[in-house]
């Protein structure tokens, strides 16, 4: 029976990884554990997302551990030290223009941090017989981009076979076949799942919804890539997050699980929407914004296509999504309107900083 009682979040400063945690300790009330959140906090991890979190449970059932997953001496003092019995592994380089520019930060948070928290628990969980404990869980975060592109039919199953097209998704893809290896080799109890595009609140702005919202708040060109007729499937963060969680309670060991909106849309028809209601919140001319729209270069390796079937977690787990599409749209302006401060925050000038320091002038 698995435990989740101390359970160490990697990523959790960033925007899935915040959302999960508000899930669990404000929305979860048969959850009663303590969360360990584990953060390096690059350009993407915000302490600010979880502001309220560490008012009301910090100290209590919530903890923030400044780190590098990389650094396993320093994480394997964390599993001593807060008695960690589950893995929620959502840390990643996640950018895929960026890693076009700098695979190997890539490579190194994605593959290597991966393979070092895997050795870490490998060692933690270890019976004084050798054998591995089967209270423990380790659960890592993928995307569907690992299997890479479909073309106008067709959905990503289970059982797709992985053809990652960008430097992000190849580092994805060897750190989900690492995880099934270190499953079967060392037998360590593992779940997985393969999400699609998430979107909601405390979503990085250079991401594509929020930066659009944000470009149209202050009347900036909106740059789409090629013609605009790229398909997602798109997930409101907290449904995503509620599979999660359903997943590590229910789910079968050594099992991947698609988590999807079932929610297609090309860029263009998605920007089109999200003008039409931005424009109706704040009373702009709708005609005016749609001027603005710039078609750009297309991207290297730009995938077509991602489309999840999502018949496995319905059906064996009995998961559905709850919040539609246009609704969830909608609360993700509103969000944004209403956290400018947070906004500005960001923009304050250690996101360049750090970007510069890493990534190079670019």
């Amino acid at each position: 029976m698995r435990k989740l009682n101390n359970i160490l979040v990697t990523g959790g400063a960033g925007f899935i990884g915040c959302n999960f945690i508000h899930l669990l300790l404000q929305k979860t009330p048969d959850f009663f554990g303590r969360i360990v959140n584990f953060d390096v906090l690059t350009y993407a991890g915000n302490l600010a997302n979880l502001a309220d979190i560490d008012l009301e449970f910090g100290g209590r059932r919530y903890f923030f551990e400044h780190g590098d997953i990389c650094d396993r001496r320093f994480t394997e003092a964390l599993f001593t030290k807060y008695d960690i019995d589950t893995v929620v592994h959502f840390a990643a380089e996640s950018h895929v223009d960026r890693s076009i520019f700098c695979p190997g930060i890539f490579v190194k948070t994605n593959v290597f941090g991966t393979l070092a928290l895997l050795d870490t628990v490998r060692n933690a969980w270890k019976n004084a017989d050798g054998s591995m404990r089967d209270d423990v869980l380790f659960h890592h975060i993928s995307t569907d981009e690992v299997f890479g592109s479909l073309n106008d039919t067709g959905y990503f199953t289970e059982k797709t076979a992985y053809c990652p097209h960008s430097p992000y998704s190849a580092s994805k893809a060897a750190s989900d076949h690492l995880v099934f290896s270190y499953h079967h080799t060392y037998e360590i109890p593992v779940t997985l799942s393969n999400c699609s595009n998430n979107y909601g609140p405390y979503q990085f702005p250079e991401k594509f919804i929020p930066l659009m919202i944000l470009n149209i708040l202050e009347k900036k060109s909106l740059p789409i890539y090629g013609n605009g007729k790229n398909i997602r499937d798109w997930l409101y963060v907290e449904d995503h997050n509620r599979a999660v969680w359903l997943v590590m309670n229910k789910g079968k060991s050594g099992s991947s699980y698609n988590i999807g909106g079932e929610n297609e849309w090309e860029n263009i028809a998605l920007l089109y929407k999200l003008i039409e209601i931005v424009s109706e919140k704040i009373g702009l001319d709708k005609d005016s914004v749609l001027g603005t729209i710039v078609y750009v270069k297309d991207r290297s390796g730009h995938d077509w296509r991602y489309a999840i079937d999502c018949t496995k977690i319905k059906s064996e787990l009995d998961w559905k999504q709850s919040v539609d599409f246009e609704k969830g749209l909608s609360l993700t302006v509103d969000w944004y309107l209403s956290h400018m401060e947070w906004i500005e925050n960001i923009r304050s000038g250690e996101y360049t900083r750090w970007l510069k320091r890493n990534y190079g002038s670019r």
